[in-house]
């Protein structure tokens, strides 16, 4: 809650802002995935989504950015590759490794995932007012700010 303070400038709580903020992208979220109708779990599709934007990557690599342990970046690659969706090729460095890319069935799903979500949600945002759709566009620059910073 923003509370307004003697010397008028906005104060907040954080604990009270954090809940807020995790349960609104938490359904958000939920409801994105809904929309776009898919047998992959959500730790399948972000996967999937990282492979594709920024492959060929090793195993090692999409657990780093996915932020998982490495056996379970093994095992989602693994039912992905099952599915068609990616294909792995050993990686000339390292003999123990292997590079991770996308097929093009898995980026054309990436593409009809994104296409489903990004409708929905334009169809939301299309009920506010300029003002409100405004503050979302300032608040989609600080949350990606906020977690930029957690990759550095």
């Amino acid at each position: 809650m923003v509370t307004i303070s003697p010397d008028a400038r906005p104060t907040h709580d954080p604990g009270r802002l954090a809940s807020r903020l995790r349960l609104a992208i938490t359904r958000t979220a939920r409801r994105l995935r809904q929309e776009a109708g898919t047998d992959l779990s959500p730790s399948q599709a972000s996967a999937l989504s990282t492979i594709e934007l920024h492959g060929p990557v090793t195993p090692s690599q999409l657990a780093e950015r996915e932020r998982v342990q490495r056996p379970s970046a093994t095992r989602i690659i693994a039912r992905l590759e099952a599915a068609g969706l990616v294909t792995r090729v050993g990686a000339a460095e390292d003999a123990r490794s292997s590079l991770v890319s996308a097929t093009p069935q898995g980026s054309a799903l990436m593409k009809r995932l994104r296409s489903r979500k990004n409708a929905y949600l334009a169809r939301r945002l299309r009920e506010l007012d300029h003002e409100e759709a405004a503050t979302l566009d300032r608040a989609a620059e600080i949350l990606e700010r906020l977690l930029e910073g957690e990759r550095r």
